[in-house]
């Protein structure tokens, strides 16, 4: 009966056995060495439970104050919603609670004027955004931008969000976006490139029928498309 073997020939199991046996040896010869690599091991575990029993911890108290901040902004109370969004950005960042609260705050602040304040805040959160988060800070980040009358910087935000929307009707409505932010920055092509975009798209909501008629507007009727 045929017996399987190493690419050396020696049989699988007498191989294993050869290397646990030195494994042992070496253990043995060095046991000084061999309880600091236990030592480690066993460091390395509780390590990692604690930061995974840290982490949810963390995500549980701050899902509460988010959930605080919601119940402000729901009363209009946008002062405290501010102050507790705040806390919760600063002190549980990494969390989802966080970057909700983030998202939260850029809208608090809009919601009163504040646009400079979301700019600063989205500026630092939307590059590095998680994928459920980024096309909204995006967008928001434009909207923003076209508060301050700053029509070109909302159309590249506008752009980006675009890029990072996970639904058809989310990209053409940030394109529609970022179209009309470009006619306001008096750069027709790319208007008309973002338009196009829309139009060329999957999503058959109202966003396409109006990039058809802006499409029309900025070309006079000459663009076939």
């Amino acid at each position: 009966m045929a017996t399987s073997v190493t690419t050396a020939g020696r049989p699988v199991a007498a191989a294993d056995s050869g290397r646990l046996a030195g494994f042992v040896r070496w253990i043995k010869g060095h046991r000084q060495a061999s309880g600091y690599l236990g030592i480690a091991v066993g460091v390395g575990a509780v390590l990692f439970v604690w930061n995974l029993w840290s982490t949810r911890t963390a995500e549980r108290t701050a899902g509460a104050r988010l959930e605080q901040a919601r119940l402000a902004v729901d009363s209009r109370n946008y002062k405290l919603a501010a102050s507790e969004l705040s806390q919760v950005v600063e002190n549980y960042a990494g969390t989802h609670a966080a970057d909700e609260a983030t998202i939260l705050l850029a809208q608090t602040y809009l919601g009163q004027g504040q646009s400079q304040q979301a700019i600063a805040l989205l500026k630092r959160f939307a590059p590095d955004a998680g994928k459920a988060y980024q096309a909204q800070a995006y967008g928001l980040l434009g909207a923003a931008y076209e508060n301050v009358a700053h029509p070109k910087e909302a159309a590249e935000a506008y752009q980006r969000a675009a890029d990072a929307a996970r639904f058809p009707f989310l990209r053409a409505q940030f394109l529609s976006d970022a179209g009309r932010a470009w006619v306001a920055a008096g750069d027709t092509v790319r208007a008309l490139a973002a338009y196009r975009a829309v139009t060329e798209g999957a999503d058959s909501s109202g966003a396409a029928i109006e990039a058809k008629v802006r499409i029309g507007e900025l070309t006079r009727g000459a663009d076939g498309r």
